[in-house]
């Protein structure tokens, strides 16, 4: 562990608006990441956990949930192009990255095995240790220095290959890769004007611009009901045509 891990990790409660010392503080229970899992709180409040300690998180803007609708709608629609047999989730997938502690990214890339393995296990969705995914990203917001300092050298410790952080903000897209390099993760960061380019997903196309004010995915998928429509009449009067000329459409190769 280098030392700049090390202090990020020790600025979690600076970075929170806490006490230094708030390790060190009489705390009533922490929780084990057993129990984090079985842990049922208020009513549709995540929660996160770092080394035993709570951390609820705050609500979406609209922004911030359409970034990650639109991130996953590119993901899944690559994975299909590509027959990849990873999947993508939004705030659904728990990463556990220390002994007890477990982050929530707003989204998550893993193969399919490792996510039918937390469909069928009790309690929260989280990956373990030996489970881990092949891509985290964080949406920034007010609290962007956890994205930037804290989570970033958790994700690193705990080797994710890849880590995006999307900045609408400061316009960019910074993404961190190489976690195993003696001085950590690597990154490149990609503005308004470029595309991101992923050592993870070397064919996919997603500009930082469209990310960062994505169009809307529903709307995005009813274009494509309508392009399968507009082919399938097209088809279906070819058809019609060759009969009338006395073809079968079906006997052609």
């Amino acid at each position: 562990m280098t030392q700049a891990v090390v202090s990020a990790v020790e600025e979690v409660g600076q970075a929170r608006g806490e006490p230094p010392e708030i390790e060190h503080q009489s705390i009533e229970h922490l929780l084990t990441f057993q129990e984090y899992l079985e842990y049922e709180g208020e009513p549709d409040v995540l929660y996160e956990l770092f080394r035993g300690q709570l951390i609820p998180m705050s609500a979406a803007t609209h922004l911030h949930t359409n970034i990650c609708k639109f991130l996953i709608y590119k993901f899944q629609r690559y994975f299909a192009d590509q027959n990849l047999d990873l999947v993508a989730n939004s705030l659904a997938t728990g990463v556990r990255t220390e002994e007890n502690s477990s982050r929530i990214p707003d989204v998550v890339v893993c193969s399919q095995a490792v996510w039918e393995l937390v469909l069928h296990r009790d309690g929260a969705g989280v990956l373990d240790f030996a489970e881990k995914p092949i891509l985290v990203v964080e949406v920034a917001s007010s609290n962007a220095r956890d994205d930037y300092v804290i989570k970033r050298s958790e994700y690193e410790i705990a080797e994710i290959p890849e880590y995006w952080i999307v900045d609408p903000k400061n316009k960019r897209v910074r993404v961190f890769a190489n976690p195993s390099r003696v001085e950590g993760y690597s990154f490149v960061d990609f503005t308004a004007e470029q595309s991101i380019v992923s050592g993870q997903f070397e064919q996919l196309v997603l500009s930082v611009k469209e990310l960062l004010d994505p169009p809307i995915v529903e709307q995005l998928i009813k274009a494509e009901q309508g392009e399968i429509k507009t082919l399938r009449q097209r088809a279906e009067k070819l058809a019609q045509r060759l009969l009338e000329m006395g073809v079968n459409p079906e006997e052609i190769d």
